[in-house]
């Protein structure tokens, strides 16, 4: 498990640590505590993800397209 804080990381990296978490929990091998640790930095993981998963989407919304219907730039979106 990655001692990297959650907002520090990449959607990737996020999601392959959360992978990680979710492999470890599902095999049944790990003691309780280690068990709650590990759904604990899970949840923020998924929470990183979906963090960046929106900013994306509200990247993509922002994208203006001209009468054509090809890309023309991007309009300002509030909290980028």
């Amino acid at each position: 498990m990655s001692e990297k804080k959650t907002s520090e990381m990449s959607f990737e990296e996020a999601m392959r640590e959360l992978e990680s978490v979710v492999s470890q929990l599902e095999s049944g091998d790990v003691e309780l505590e280690a068990s709650i640790k590990l759904y604990e930095r899970g949840a923020e993981l998924k929470k990183r993800c979906e963090q960046k998963l929106k900013e994306a989407e509200e990247k993509v919304a922002a994208i203006t397209l001209d009468e054509s219907g090809q890309p023309k730039g991007t309009t300002p979106v509030e909290g980028l």
